[in-house]
């Protein structure tokens, strides 16, 4: 089988420096790549670059795209011809969903823009095709979440909003810049297992870009590692992380954190450091008609008090 994405000697410069040197990677249909190395190393504007996303930099090399029908070369296509792959043969998910989404649109408008521009449909059916988008993601109540501005959504519910624009056209390779790197714990998993179910059910390929290591474990099939601009080590990932071969990549994996957690019971009748009783957090609504012109409503919740066996209670 034919390579989705064949990328040769990618060369990126901005002015006299040399950010990207001697890239050369593939992606197969249907292939999870993760493209791994600490902050500055090259993996973002790797990514960028393939979109020619770079305004003055400097791209050399070849990226050859073969959709099934014909092979193209994504450094040399015309602007026009590019920006019809953008968002749909290849869509991107940025690192920050804060910057990437238009403060001024809600996130329904944003993702129903993209399918009418790609898509012969009319506004009602886009508008409706972005809520099965938002609700695939797994976002509740996404028929409400439709219509919220980026500022009225949590971290994870930004992301995911971002991963339903991405998917909107069913893209053939996905970039996935950072998708979980402003997220806590519990969320990253989850966005993972989201990303890689809609990659099993839309037969698409992912490139991951992020250093975190515990998610490269889990999801990909092979790993790329780049060390200033350079790809030093490319294999199954597997392989990389039992036996990596090059020095930065076994630096990299010595660097991995272990969890060391001490399970051990504390003992009896000691001060917890924490304690709560009765918190209530209250936010304002509106209330509906011309009462909410003078008075709003409250919505609130209490939690229940946490004792000092409670799990939730830290200890001195």
């Amino acid at each position: 089988m034919s390579n989705l994405l064949q990328v040769q000697e990618l060369h990126v410069a901005f002015g006299p420096k040399t950010v990207v040197e001697g890239v050369s990677l593939s992606i197969a249909p249907g292939e999870k790549l993760a493209l791994v190395g600490e902050s500055g190393s090259g993996k973002t504007v790797t990514a960028l670059a393939l979109l020619r996303l770079l305004h003055g930099a400097r791209i050399s090399g070849q990226a050859l795209f073969n959709d099934g029908r014909q092979t193209r070369d994504l450094l040399a296509l015309p602007e026009r011809e590019l920006r019809g792959l953008r968002g749909d043969d290849i869509a991107m998910i940025f690192q920050e969903p804060m910057t990437a989404l238009n403060p001024l649109m809600t996130v329904g408008e944003q993702i129903a823009e993209v399918i009418r521009l790609k898509r012969a449909v009319t506004s009602a059916q886009s508008a409706q095709a972005a809520i099965e988008l938002l609700a695939k993601t797994g976002i509740p109540e996404p028929e409400r979440r439709a219509g919220a501005y980026p500022h009225q959504l949590s971290g994870g519910q930004r992301q995911r909003a971002m991963i339903a624009m991405a998917l909107a056209c069913q893209p053939k390779l996905l970039l996935a810049d950072e998708p979980t790197t402003a997220l806590d714990v519990s969320l990253r998993g989850q966005i993972l297992d989201l990303l890689g179910d809609l990659q099993r059910d839309n037969g698409m390929a992912v490139l991951l870009i992020t250093h975190d290591l515990n998610l490269v474990r889990r999801f990909a099939d092979r790993v790329a590692v780049m060390q200033h601009g350079q790809l030093v080590e490319l294999g199954a990932t597997a392989d990389i992380f039992h036996a990596p071969r090059h020095p930065y990549t076994q630096k990299l994996m010595a660097s991995k954190p272990e969890r060391d957690v001490d399970e051990s019971p504390h003992a009896p009748g000691a001060t917890p450091a924490l304690a709560a009783q009765g918190l209530r957090v209250v936010y304002p609504t509106p209330l509906p008609g011309i009462r909410g012109w003078f008075k709003r409503a409250s919505s609130w919740r209490c939690t229940a008090p946490i004792s000092p066996s409670h799990p939730a209670a830290r200890w001195a």
